[in-house]
């Protein structure tokens, strides 16, 4: 989204005072109705289907958005903006920080790249695509220096070690960069120019999978359903109601995403990198995202409420091309999780991608790389330690060993030696259950 197109030509629009006044009373009502329905779904969760062994409201329907309007609620401030009506958004810059922001790139434009694409694929047929199975490039990283955190490093270590146990048992490339591409995009926005450059060096890589290091996956038998996208060039975690009805800043999370490797992909970081140069248009920028997504407290710009903001600003041009996926968990809130991983064991078994055994597990807010976290360390560690044994041991009972329980890094043996090592083999299941301890 250029920045001219961010700013208004007339400065920003005021709302009069009654109507400010009237959207407050309409956002307080419908607050305080979604909490009333969230506490009747809750009391029907512990209360009668407690009693009744029967399965709640919230496992029926979708217990993953339950958490998340959970989260929102408690985040929407009381000044907002009444959710159901149009965006009107505040999109004044200053004019020297509208020329910055309208002046930076992620690099020379590239036209035509879905062309260049299928000429170089066609002189170099050992690349061809299998549209049943298109090559993939898991793209992750961390900062080139050491955590600032002691502890940090060890599960970044860990970390890389859960990401490149399930990209070899489901044949995904995998890149880790720890190089700052580009000064101006620090934190949140580095991974942008880093999916740009993987996309015009890798013509032979159909999708880029962008995931935070601070995310794992714990279920390494569940593959993402890729010719469900057929159609679609963006897949990213989220709810299309929290999207388009509340316009909340956390109905989208870009902590692990898929990304096509085509001209609309390029075309949508060309509109995306705007607000993330850092310093003055990274600060302007957050003013305008707080201003107009729901729940944002006041911060620079972050690449995950950018957007959503580009989504919603500039919805014709996107929004076609993106799915909204929550079928399964290519995000998982780990407070929600960490501590049902015995209880997953004992009902459920790997492959099921969903709150019954989440894909992936991410630890948003923890920080451990960081000396400052949203979270205390000592819960944020051990939960972490938890979703990666409870990962691990499906890797490890290949070999006939797992973890002697979530907590500990030790191991025991639990299949015992055999003059048949290969009958074993055939017989093992990834998605078979795996019992508690």
């Amino acid at each position: 989204m250029g920045m001219k197109g961010l700013a208004s030509a007339n400065g920003s629009h005021r709302l009069s005072r009654g109507r400010k006044i009237r959207r407050t009373f309409n956002n307080i009502k419908i607050t305080v109705l979604c909490g009333l329905v969230t506490i009747l779904v809750l009391r029907g969760t512990v209360g009668l289907t407690s009693l009744l062994g029967l399965p709640s409201p919230s496992q029926q329907t979708n217990p993953a958005m339950l958490e998340d309007i959970e989260r929102i609620l408690s985040e929407i401030r009381s000044d907002s903006d009444d959710p159901d009506s149009d965006l009107e958004f505040n999109n004044s810059f200053s004019n020297s920080t509208e020329t910055s922001a309208t002046n930076y790139t992620l690099g020379k434009k590239i036209n035509h790249w879905d062309e260049h694409r299928r000429n170089w694929l066609s002189f170099n047929p050992g690349f061809s695509v299998d549209p049943n199975k298109p090559r993939i490039l898991l793209v992750t990283g961390s900062t080139p220096s050491p955590c600032e955190h002691p502890i940090g490093d060890h599960y970044l270590l860990k970390a890389v070690k859960n990401k490149i146990d399930y990209t070899r048992l489901h044949g995904i490339e995998i890149v880790y960069n720890q190089a700052q591409l580009d000064q101006q995009m620090a934190g949140y926005w580095t991974k942008l120019p880093l999916i740009r450059r993987l996309m015009l060096a890798h013509p032979e890589v159909e999708w880029i999978w962008w995931m935070d290091s601070d995310a794992l996956f714990t279920d390494m038998a569940f593959e993402v359903p890729i010719t469900r996208y057929d159609d679609h060039n963006l897949v990213i975690h989220g709810y299309h109601d929290l999207l388009f009805k509340q316009k909340s800043w956390i109905a989208l999370n870009t902590g692990s995403f898929l990304l096509r490797n085509c001209q609309w992909s390029l075309d949508l970081l060309d509109a995306w990198a705007p607000m993330g140069p850092k310093g003055e248009i990274r600060n302007e920028a957050g003013k305008i995202l707080t201003a107009n997504l729901e729940g944002r407290p006041e911060f620079e710009a972050d690449d995950q409420s950018a957007l959503i903001y580009l989504l919603l600003s500039q919805k014709e041009k996107w929004v076609d091309k993106v799915y909204v996926e929550n079928a399964y968990y290519l995000h998982g809130f780990w407070g929600g999780l960490v501590d049902k991983y015995e209880e997953m064991m004992e009902k459920y078994h790997p492959g099921l991608g969903d709150e019954r055994w989440p894909f992936v597990t991410h630890f948003v807010g923890c920080k451990l790389c960081s000396s400052y976290a949203d979270y205390p360390v000592e819960r944020c560690v051990s939960s972490m330690e938890r979703a990666f044994n409870f990962a691990d041991n499906q890797i490890l009972r290949m070999y006939g060993f797992a973890h002697k329980g979530l907590e500990s890094p030790k191991v025991r043996k639990v299949r015992e030696d055999t003059v048949n090592p290969l009958e074993v083999k055939e017989s093992l299941n990834l998605e078979a259950s795996i019992s508690t301890f």
